[in-house]
């Protein structure tokens, strides 16, 4: 028996039994080679969708003796480019690509190969990194409940919305550790469980606990269950607006109370709404606060790289006054190499990226983020509402653009992978089993949510009349999701990662 078939058998044990257990069959050498045979069985039929040019496309797994020509070399990039084109640019996936369109692309692609030297490490050299950056915080920040001149809106570009997060836990970390009284050796940090992964990975770089508190049935923050987590170690609360998984936004304003009352930080993780929400109140869409307009409110990230039309590689963080992001910041003045010091975890960075976020922000301004949201938002309310309308599907939560769908009769992580054969590229989703859709503009164009939706009620009713297929994602995500041995869903993950890296 493989381990799908022996999973149904272990969904009840207790998780620190099943931890015991597992510590105890990885020692095994017999149960270890088992367990890495399946692994390959599993990863064998992904293996071909991430490594489709194997035996087509030249390949340097050393370097060539000779450095190709740069013509053919072109030709390589602009091949498999024009390869994967077709799905991102006809709306077939959730998120990934925010706005797509060639006169867009082409712009920010002029603005890169203008300014592809520029690092801001050096601002001495390159005045203009530090211009543009400058400008894109500024200009998020009135975005985002900045604009009153009674609050003191700070903050850094970065890499995206992970790189956002990590540096404010840390920022929240040094800050109870540098405080004089009630010092913090153990931080922590309360988060609902549907936060980004992204505090995981701070917590695990920085040594923070992460207490992550069960959302309540609207799949929304739980404010008295995330109220009693606080401790006297706790630094900060987290909420996100939206959730990534389910697309609804946490009660803000009540949460970022709790973290007022106590005296620590609240951060809002707007990294998908932070260039949506803002417009779609001005559009008349009832959208609770969640922003610097909220007192409690002290830090917050938004990437530019989603919804604000940039290219992929920048982010936003920002702190309600300049002493919190003194304690993002990195400095060093013994060093040999001279002073030193950086706002964000890298050293040289490329600036060619802030320059084009830069531009495409004032490229867009106000009405034309307007004009966008609301494509957005229409598309998902129809979307939403197909979804709705299927029998055998359920929408989670009340969300706006992000929709996520499950079933109590169909499974629907086989939905998942039948979608994924008609050449939609969809989020599966745990706790609950679900997928979700992220709208972006590729969605709004004619004919693409009328698509999805006639291939979802397809694929539901093919799941239904063939629900022992073993194809494709639907048995690594429906293992995944009911193995109680988490590190060998964790190993599984891994191993996956290796096979981005092989040649």
């Amino acid at each position: 028996m493989d381990i799908a078939g022996i999973t149904a058998r272990l969904e009840r044990l207790n998780p620190t039994v099943a931890a015991t257990a597992e510590r105890l069959a990885g020692t095994i050498p017999a149960v270890r080679a088992r367990l890495d045979k399946e692994y390959e069985r599993l990863l064998a039929g992904l293996e071909g969708s991430v490594k489709p040019y194997r035996g087509e496309v030249a390949s340097f797994p050393r370097l060539p003796k000779r450095g190709v020509a740069r013509d053919e070399i072109l030709r390589t990039v602009q091949d498999l480019a024009a390869r994967e084109r077709p799905r991102w640019r006809d709306g077939l996936a959730s998120g990934a690509v925010y706005h797509g369109g060639d006169d867009h692309v082409e712009f920010l692609s002029r603005v890169y190969a203008a300014t592809s030297q520029v690092n801001p490490l050096h601002a001495d050299l390159w005045p203009s990194g530090a211009k543009f950056e400058a400008e894109i915080v500024a200009m998020t920040a009135a975005m985002l409940g900045g604009d009153d001149p009674g609050r003191q809106i700070v903050g850094t570009v970065t890499s995206g919305g992970t790189e956002s997060i990590l540096l404010a836990m840390r920022a929240y970390r040094d800050r109870a550790r540098a405080r004089v009284r009630g010092r913090v050796t153990r931080p922590e940090v309360v988060a609902p469980t549907t936060a980004h992964v992204a505090f995981d990975k701070a917590a695990q770089c920085f040594g923070i606990k992460l207490v992550r508190v069960p959302v309540g049935a609207d799949y929304r923050a739980d404010v008295a269950a995330m109220r009693r987590a606080v401790t006297r170690r706790t630094v900060a609360l987290v909420g996100s607006a939206p959730t990534f998984p389910h697309g609804v936004i946490d009660p803000i304003e009540e949460l970022a109370a709790v973290a007022a009352e106590r005296g620590i930080g609240f951060h809002t993780d707007a990294c998908l709404g932070g260039f949506v929400l803002p417009w779609a109140r001005r559009l008349g869409y009832d959208v609770p606060p969640f922003d610097f307009s909220v007192p409690g409110v002290t830090s917050m990230s938004a990437d530019t790289h989603k919804f604000g039309y940039a290219a992929k590689g920048t982010s936003v963080v920002l702190y309600r006054g300049a002493e919190l992001r003194w304690h993002q910041y990195f400095t060093a003045t013994e060093w040999p190499g001279g002073l030193y010091f950086s706002p964000t975890l890298a050293g040289s960075r490329p600036g060619g990226l802030s320059a084009a976020c830069w531009a495409a922000m004032v490229a867009t301004g106000e009405d034309g983020y307007l004009e966008a949201t609301g494509r957005v938002l229409e598309t998902g309310a129809a979307i939403r509402d197909g979804i709705a309308a299927i029998p055998q599907l359920r929408v989670l939560g009340d969300p706006l653009w992000v929709v996520a769908f499950a079933s109590d009769t169909v499974d629907v992580y086989r939905v998942l992978e039948r979608m994924t054969r008609r050449g939609w590229s969809l989020n599966g989703l745990h706790r609950p089993a679900a997928v979700h859709l992220c709208v972006t503009l590729r969605h709004t164009r004619p004919g693409v949510a009328e698509r999805f939706l006639a291939d979802l009620r397809a694929s539901v009713a093919e799941a239904l009349s063939q629900p022992t297929d073993d194809r494709g994602l639907a048995p690594v995500y429906g293992l995944a999701a009911t193995l109680p041995f988490r590190g060998m869903v964790r190993d599984l993950l891994k191993k996956y990662i290796d096979v981005l890296y092989r040649p």
